[in-house]
């Protein structure tokens, strides 16, 4: 991996291999022409963008049948497998199989995107911004793009519009997305076989792990027509078959400078996994020996562990021997031959590190609220931010409450999900603590915070005291019913709201729009210099890459049933469910199981389809392996393997293990 990073740091303009995320409106169909003998059309580009979709929470899926059946995986699902059990059905140790479409569940707070169209509003967006930096360029470009969203949307909540910021600022892309907010459960296996292996096995090749589910979009009552759905194929995935990734791969940082490398290296992964590091501890102690709170917590104490080693990855791979050094002799190289108009851009991006370096720890802890872990505060911070952005003119607000994202926020607040009071005192009391370690207990800040109170009365007083886990009393505030000073929870997210958004602003001002503005000449100086942009970094909007079904070193591509069952201990993480126990006579050993290919993907692709050149899907995204994670930076076909769920098992499974003849035989049509 590390051999690897210094190849393309050496080499930046170059696609090595089969790297790339790319734009649907920007293929480099002949590029795959060249490489594999197939060209990808206009028609078959549609399909797939049509087909492909966006789960808000994080997550791809896609389309696989005419009536709105949706694949995607297991651990994308598995905030509404919480929301839907309880202490005496938990949908995660236990499989759910809806067994006609009138016993789907609803997933409350689930929305899914589908991309409908892309427009470049480039030239709209950078004269609105021109000749303007700090607080009024990112005034400029907040109003401009709440406003292109505003008429894109047209207040049609069924429709959702994103400007999306590309090539770092260089240029700015409309996407338009048809907004489904009827999303129901159809089909889910335990969790123990969705995520086999646990931690010992995540981000490893050879797996064995079944993380499929299915959902379903309701549209006014029924399920929704939707015929441009992609074809579930059993027996395809073959050895050094084209495959194709449709998804939505949340962020990428390969085109980023020495100073914001740097950043990253010294301050946000540092600060990242010091803070995972203690999360995992603190909930690995509170739920030991106890049932009820291993159910309600094992599922955040994965996230936890996955988020860790995907954030360790990321660190090792920036201080590998050499690696920065080599960035730094491609770095000079191009300031070198930059046009004059853009050689102050490096030091405009400098500034912009040292201010986040000095932002960042009270940013991450008021702004982005890892001093508050709490949902019942996070759905307290958005009534308190709604009443206050609602009352002001649509482009000057919080972008997340202009009126073309607010569906999405409204949504959430009015899902009726179960919130586990126990749990959020632990983790509140936790945050409190963490804020009154990192900061002193003679802040300001702190002082304001917790007056004379422990961490641990102030987590009790607030939890006990607030009404928020109840959707009625959310609903009464967002109405106007009820007053932001009648509950307790209200009155501490506004005490802390005025200190968060002041850091917020700072951070928007002083850091991300010079982040913005000098990435925009640097992005033009690339292409005055290499003649080409290539693909921007990953924005969580729909990218397609291509690659081939192939394992690595010894490694073979395909993982099998047989194999599977030579795994298994009869002990967690390696112990196979009644279903799998029960079902081994049935099942022929030969059945693939999971894939490897070289496509390259990066976190958010979890769920996206694995697609062969008819345009069929063959195969699930889950994860990759260990040298994927160095993949924020940089790609290496010869070791970097994205892994999904095999069709073949994904047919196996619903049929001959969980009986869920109905939804296979429509996944046949």
């Amino acid at each position: 991996m590390r051999r690897a990073l210094l190849l393309l740091a050496a080499l930046p303009a170059l696609a090595h291999a089969d790297e790339g995320m790319w734009l649907f409106n920007d293929f480099p169909a002949a590029d795959v022409k060249k490489a594999y003998g197939f060209s990808p059309d206009a028609k078959w580009l549609e399909k797939v963008r049509l087909g492909a979709l966006r789960l808000a929470n994080g997550c791809s899926a896609s389309f696989v049948s005419k009536d709105g059946l949706v694949l995607t995986n297991h651990h994308c699902v598995r905030s509404c497998l919480e929301d839907l059990s309880t202490p005496q059905r938990d949908l995660l140790s236990s499989p759910f199989v809806a067994k006609s479409r009138d016993k789907e569940e609803p997933c409350a707070a689930f929305e899914l995107n589908q991309l409908v169209a892309i427009t470049d509003v480039s030239a709209r967006v950078l004269a609105a911004v021109k000749d303007h930096e700090g607080a009024e360029f990112q005034k400029r470009l907040k109003m401009e793009s709440a406003q292109i969203e505003q008429d894109c949307a047209g207040g049609d909540r069924k429709k959702r519009c994103d400007v999306v910021s590309l090539f770092n600022g260089a240029k700015f892309h409309l996407y338009q997305y048809r907004r489904f907010q009827d999303v129901r459960l159809v089909f889910a296996p335990e969790f123990p076989m969705a995520a086999f292996g646990g931690d010992p096995d995540n981000f490893n090749f050879p797996r064995y792990g079944v993380d499929m589910a299915l959902l379903r979009v309701w549209e006014d009552g029924k399920p929704r027509s939707t015929p441009e759905a992609l074809k579930l194929k059993a027996g395809g995935a073959n050895e050094n078959d084209l495959v194709f990734v449709a998804g939505h791969p949340g962020g990428t940082e390969r085109s980023r400078t020495i100073a914001h490398l740097e950043l990253q290296r010294d301050v946000v992964l540092p600060w990242a996994l010091l803070n995972l590091a203690e999360m995992r501890g603190r909930l690995d102690q509170w739920m030991q020996g106890d049932p009820e709170r291993t159910r309600v917590t094992r599922s955040r104490l994965r996230s936890v562990e996955n988020g860790l080693k995907a954030y360790r990855g990321r660190y090792e791979a920036l201080v590998a021997p050499g690696f920065l050094d080599q960035k730094r002799a491609e770095e000079a190289s191009l300031r070198e031959k930059a046009p004059a108009e853009t050689k102050g851009a490096w030091e405009l991006i400098a500034t912009a590190a040292t201010a986040q370096r000095r932002l960042h720890g009270r940013f991450r802890l008021l702004e982005v609220g890892e001093a508050f872990q709490s949902e019942l505060f996070g759905h307290a911070r958005m009534l308190v931010r709604n009443a206050e952005e609602t009352a002001k003119p649509n482009g000057e607000r919080l972008p997340e409450y202009s009126d073309a994202r607010k569906p999405f926020l409204l949504q959430q607040l009015a899902a009726p999900a179960p919130i586990a009071k126990d749990l959020e005192k632990a983790t509140l009391t936790w945050s409190l603590t963490r804020l009154r370690n990192l900061l002193g207990a003679d802040d300001p800040l702190v002082r304001d915070v917790l007056g004379r109170e422990s961490p641990d009365d102030l987590a009790a007083k607030l939890v006990d005291g607030t009404s928020l886990h109840d959707v009625t009393a959310r609903q009464e505030v967002l109405d106007g019913k009820r007053a932001l000073d009648s509950d307790p929870m209200l009155v501490f997210a506004k005490n802390v709201d005025a200190a968060a958004r002041a850091v917020r602003k700072q951070y928007e001002d002083e850091a991300d729009a010079p982040f913005k503005k000098g990435y925009e000449q640097v992005a033009e100086a690339r292409k005055a210099v290499l003649g080409t942009t290539g693909y921007p970094d990953a924005t969580f909007t729909l990218r397609l890459s291509y690659g081939a079904v192939k394992g690595y070193g010894a490694v073979k591509p395909f993982t099998t049933v047989q194999g599977f069952y030579d795994r298994l201990t009869g002990k967690p993480p390696f112990a196979a469910t009644e279903p799998w126990l029960k079902a081994k006579a049935q099942l022929k050993g030969t059945t693939r199981f999971d894939v490897a290919t070289t496509n390259d993907i990066i976190g958010g692709n979890s769920g996206s389809p694995l697609i062969d050149k008819a345009g069929d899907v063959v195969g699930l995204v889950f994860d990759g392996n260990l040298p994927s994670l160095g993949g924020n930076f940089g790609y290496d076909g010869r070791e970097n393997r994205a892994t999904a769920v095999h069709g073949d098992l994904i047919y196996t499974a619903l049929e001959k293990v969980y009986g869920a003849d109905a939804v296979a035989k429509e996944l046949k049509r």
